[in-house]
């Protein structure tokens, strides 16, 4: 950051910085711990869900092997009995990921009034949820090739390690809930190494560096721009309105990356380390994509691989085209960002919704020029993306969050009164 410019907000402003000036509510705490608490508690219901449905494979294995010996069973029939029982398995954890999020977000918007405390409650009931679905669909699919092992199967030769259904226990759906993925597995590539302490250490010490700079640098330079634009806003002084996201643009650029840092190098690297799990590639060069949608596949390794896994590679697989198959993705992501951003600011306006959705046109623009021959057409393709990144996106949305923020809460609201 300039420090010209480091000078000029401190002779403008003052320090800013105040810990009792924050919001923080008693109930907002408690909501938020009892919200996290109640997340095991959804996973011993999909536990239970699946030992059901694995003590019913083994029986339907059973009737399918007496079948083969008796004229008399049908083998399609128990088949078909057993799809049956799968469509109420896959109900029952559709019912139980799908309230656990539901509690979430409707307690997070009515009741916990601090955006942060509703944003990090948000986030792992997301998470969480995101995990409960690839669970539910991995064991479907290792259920089938369990009955049915004649058959051509996708499982990779790693799972015969732990095969179905002696993957279903407590603790490998434990330790799929701590580790650093969304797609489950029932065994992991892990370190052979012991934990190293100092490691884990350190990269706790980064995360919660950057954590405290994320906080000085929203309260010193973030905030006071976001309230200075509120006027505007209210006013629709487009140059104005433009000159405030340009501005706000550096210092939530700046911000953005240290959140980033903090997440996908710091803290996932410790908790991969405690976890000693062993595929660490949470994210690649994605500053040197040549396009926006080189970005969307290499900024984060783990929402990537369960897209792909669980929705991208399903569509396809079905007869889809892949252009569909990533419109229902980014649709799918926007809805995901919506619930990020707008529950916990009390504001569902679809400006994140529409931010992904608005990825597609963006994608196909500069698809070309990823494949096109020579270095020139690479550097504009990666121009194009960071234009677009610092410029477009975060910053008008910060605004307008913000913006619906204080119509509802703050300066806005008062001075309609």
């Amino acid at each position: 950051m300039n420090l010209r410019l480091v000078v000029e907000n401190f002779m403008k402003y003052g320090v800013l910085i105040c810990i009792r000036c924050h919001d923080y509510r008693q109930q907002d705490i408690l909501l938020g711990v009892f919200l996290y608490a109640l997340v095991p508690c959804h996973l011993f219901v999909a536990y239970i869900i699946e030992l059901s449905a694995a003590q019913h494979a083994k029986g339907a294995l059973g009737r399918l092997k007496r079948s083969d010996s008796a004229p008399t069973d049908d083998p399609f029939r128990v088949s078909r009995s057993f799809q049956a029982t799968w469509y109420t398995i896959a109900w029952a954890h559709g019912i139980n990921a799908t309230f656990c999020l539901l509690v979430t977000t409707y307690t997070v918007y009515h009741h916990i009034h601090h955006p942060l405390i509703g944003t990090i409650s948000q986030i792992h009931a997301i998470v969480v949820w995101l995990k409960s679905c690839s669970y539910a669909f991995t064991n479907r699919d290792l259920r089938h090739a369990y009955l049915f092992p004649q058959t051509p199967s996708t499982i990779p030769d790693t799972y015969s390690r732990c095969p179905y259904p002696l993957n279903v226990t407590i603790r490998n759906l434990a330790y799929f809930w701590w580790a650093p993925t969304l797609v489950y597995q029932p065994v992991y590539p892990r370190s052979p190494c012991s934990i190293r302490w100092l490691f884990v250490g350190k990269r706790s010490a980064e995360a919660f560096g950057l954590g405290m700079f994320i906080w000085l640098a929203s309260a010193q330079y973030a905030a006071p721009v976001l309230r200075n634009s509120l006027d505007k806003l209210a006013t629709l002084a487009v140059a104005s309105i433009l000159e405030r996201v340009m501005k706000l643009s550096t210092i939530s650029l700046i911000i953005w990356l240290a959140g980033f840092f903090a997440v996908f190098q710091s803290a996932l690297n410790a908790l991969a380390e405690v976890m000693r799990f062993g595929d660490r590639q949470f994210y690649t060069d994605w500053w040197n994509s040549p396009s926006v949608g080189a970005y969307w596949r290499t900024w984060n390794k783990p929402v990537y691989h369960f897209m792909r896994r669980h929705i991208y590679s399903p569509l396809v697989g079905r007869g889809f085209s892949g252009h569909f198959a990533s419109a229902m993705v980014f649709l799918f992501s926007g809805f995901l960002h919506e619930l990020m951003v707008g529950v916990p600011t009390h504001n569902i306006l679809g400006v994140a919704f529409l931010g992904m959705v608005v990825q597609l046109p963006m994608i196909y623009i500069t698809a070309p020029l990823e494949k096109m021959q020579g270095l020139n057409w690479r550097i504009l393709g990666n121009c194009i993306f960071w234009i677009s990144f610092c410029l477009v996106g975060q910053p008008l949305a910060a605004l307008l969050y913000f913006f619906a923020w204080q119509g509802k809460y703050g300066s806005v609201s008062r001075a309609k009164v």
